[in-house]
């Protein structure tokens, strides 16, 4: 087995328990708790698990189409269909969302059992309508999940994070940080981590979504 197929196995598995660890943290959602802020800015807890949902239904858009040997969007109709659809569902009763949620992660599931070695070697199209390839959808699935597991603000916290996410997304993040530095603080940062220069702690980094091509949805 190589590497990329090793990754891609690590980041199905990574993302499946994931999913199941989301399921049983939502079992008991009451609708109070599914209508409350999440810790995203205008967002209730219902709008985060409507995005998941949604999410899991547009990466086995994406896969299936790979699958017959076509690539297609994301999300039907783009960053608008992407926005109405998370709007539609947010305001449902816990236990709607909760079946939404499992019904979505098992067919993401499912559609990577059904994967060839062809498929995985096709492509979906992002946001920008730049092509995804369908071997790295499992980490961003994984990604998805985790991280807005934590933005529900319902206990799960970025301490219940596994170590092999961690290791696998800090090493993406740090390659990303030089394109969110200005010059200076690139030499700042440069200096203190080769030893010739202290800590740096008024550091100007840019949103984490700012760097061109880069797509966290």
């Amino acid at each position: 087995m190589d590497d990329r197929v090793a990754q891609r196995d690590e980041a199905i598995n990574g993302a499946i328990v994931a999913q199941h660890r989301l399921i049983k943290d939502i079992a008991n959602l009451t609708d109070e708790q599914a209508h409350s802020p999440s810790l995203l800015p205008e967002w209730s807890v219902g709008h985060v698990l409507t995005h998941i949902a949604r999410n899991g239904d547009a990466f086995v858009r994406m896969m299936s189409a790979a699958i017959e040997g076509r690539a297609t969007t994301q999300y039907e109709g783009g960053a608008e269909g992407r926005a109405a659809g998370i709007a539609a569902g947010s305001s449902r009763a816990a236990a709607a969302l909760i079946a939404d949620v499992a019904a979505s992660a098992e067919s993401v599931a499912d559609v990577w059992s059904r994967m060839s070695p062809e498929a995985w070697d096709g492509h979906g199209l992002n946001g920008a309508g730049e092509e995804w390839p369908c071997d790295a959808m499992p980490f961003h699935r994984w990604r998805e999940v985790i991280v807005h597991h934590v933005d529900l603000g319902l206990g799960f916290t970025t301490a219940d994070w596994p170590l092999d996410y961690v290791e696998r997304e800090l090493a993406v993040s740090l390659q990303l940080l030089p394109d969110r530095l200005d010059e200076p603080d690139r030499r700042q940062v440069l200096s203190w981590l080769i030893g010739r220069g202290d800590q740096p702690t008024d550091l100007v980094v840019a949103p984490w979504q700012s760097r061109p091509g880069y797509y966290f949805r």
